[in-house]
């Protein structure tokens, strides 16, 4: 791993804001952007089409190995490319988020794709989001942050998005998707979702994303003295 390259790492739950400000983050200061979440979404979308159980250590660790994964940000919205197909929207649904949260809780599966995702660290500098960028996967990170917000919040987040789109959602559902996946997550026994000890924590609960931005970007100044 390149040590020179800073790194920005943004952990936290589904819902909390880390995709939108690492977006805010990537483009203020002309990094590059790992979302791997995407990575952990691909994989599981790419499990179900191949009809693989979600619990199939072996197997799923020898597909994340040969994924055919690809990130275009030649637009202002980065698209995530399967085998060459975009699957940015398929990647977002409930059923793949779940079974993206079942799927990462796999020992080889995560192993698979650790080397994946240190390969995104390069100059100028990289924003990593995900659950246990800071923990994990770029531990010597300069700058580790950490977001949270409580599962109610976040559950009414996700059912505007999904309203926005005109996608028919139940609340009761969504919350309840939300929970599990954070009993998955924070419980796991590989990697489980936690802040770094020296990460900054911000509760968004109550923040607006330009809070949290001009928070982040306050700690980030004086973490790498910009």
């Amino acid at each position: 791993m390149n040590k020179i390259v800073p790194v920005i790492a943004v952990d936290g739950p589904s819902g909390v804001g880390k995709g939108t400000l690492c977006q805010a983050l990537a483009n203020h200061f002309s990094w590059h952007l790992l979302d791997s979440g995407a990575i952990y979404r691909v994989l599981a979308l790419s499990a179900l089409r191949h009809q693989i159980a979600l619990d199939d250590e072996n197997q799923l660790a020898q597909l994340a190995l040969n994924l055919p994964l690809t990130f275009d940000t030649s637009e202002a919205e980065v698209k995530v490319l399967l085998d060459g197909l975009d699957v940015s929207r398929d990647i977002r649904t409930e059923e793949t988020g779940g079974a993206a949260s079942q799927v990462a809780s796999l020992n080889q599966v995560r192993r698979a794709l650790l080397q994946r995702q240190r390969d995104f660290r390069q100059a100028p500098g990289l924003v990593a989001d995900g659950r246990d960028m800071g923990t994990v996967v770029f531990t010597d990170a300069p700058v580790k942050i950490f977001l949270d917000a409580s599962a109610h919040s976040r559950a009414e987040r996700r059912m505007k998005q999904l309203q926005e789109k005109q996608n028919h959602a139940k609340f009761a559902e969504i919350l309840q998707e939300i929970t599990a996946r954070d009993e998955r997550d924070r419980n796991r026994t590989v990697a489980p979702l936690k802040p770094a000890i020296d990460a900054l924590i911000i509760d968004t609960t109550s923040l607006s994303i330009q809070d949290v931005f001009n928070q982040s970007i306050t700690y980030i100044s004086e973490k790498l003295a910009l």
